[in-house]
């Protein structure tokens, strides 16, 4: 009964990790195709343009790619070794979300004057030839999170000279709408619309971690057994 139920976990934690290998490798996917097809895709900061969507899916989906991997062989191979490595790998990843947290919680408002400060230099590069991927990626964040400029809508009269935003943040998309008036705007500020939306999923990320490293510690404790 014992080792039926052993089997039972080994194969679920098998089935687990598997996923979580097949999730890197979609993340991964779509970053190369981003960088392939996209160039410097959703590259919003001027001072750090390699900061793209591309880069960080890249790099997401290697090391998720990677944490699956071990897990796999781990559990399908019942090595205590790759497993209590898959879960330093997991405690890791916990603690830098942890870290981060903390440091964001302690430094927000240089952070967040640092940031919009240099989002809204950006904005100056918004349709100039060879920012193509920057472009993109204020359209589509304006159109998807139904905002418009750093701080509010007024950030692109500095960029415009003049009292017109991007057709993106129009309420119903048109032709040249962005010159209508302010009424047919989304007035919402982008930073912290994409602000609030990235630590909601952020306490996802972080509430999925702890589960995936509890479920390790009783496994491992399992085979110890």
């Amino acid at each position: 009964m014992a080792r039926g139920c052993l089997q039972a976990v080994k194969y679920l934690m098998f089935a687990f990790n598997l996923l979580f290998w097949l999730g890197g490798c979609g993340i991964l996917g779509v970053g190369i195709w981003l960088a392939a097809t996209q160039g410097n895709f959703a590259t919003l900061s001027s001072s750090f343009p390699s900061l793209s969507a591309a880069n960080l899916l890249i790099v997401t989906g290697t090391f998720i790619m990677a944490i699956g991997f071990v897990g796999c062989i781990g559990a399908i191979k019942e090595n205590k070794c790759l497993l209590l490595t898959f879960f330093v790998l997991l405690l890791l990843v916990l603690l830098l979300e942890v870290t981060v947290a903390v440091l964001f919680s302690a430094y927000t408002d240089k952070i967040d004057r640092y940031a919009q400060r240099d989002l809204k230099k950006g904005l100056h590069l918004y349709g100039t030839p060879g920012n193509v991927g920057l472009t993109n990626a204020w359209s589509i964040i304006q159109t998807d999170f139904r905002c418009c400029g750093v701080s509010n809508y007024t950030d692109w009269f500095e960029v415009y000279n003049a009292t017109r935003v991007p057709d993106s943040c129009c309420l119903e998309f048109s032709e040249s709408c962005g010159l209508h008036a302010p009424g047919t705007w989304w007035k919402a500020p982008c930073y912290e619309t994409v602000k609030m939306w990235l630590q909601e999923n952020l306490l996802a990320v972080g509430v999925f971690g702890l589960c995936t490293a509890l479920v390790q510690v009783v496994k491992a404790d399992t085979y110890c057994a």
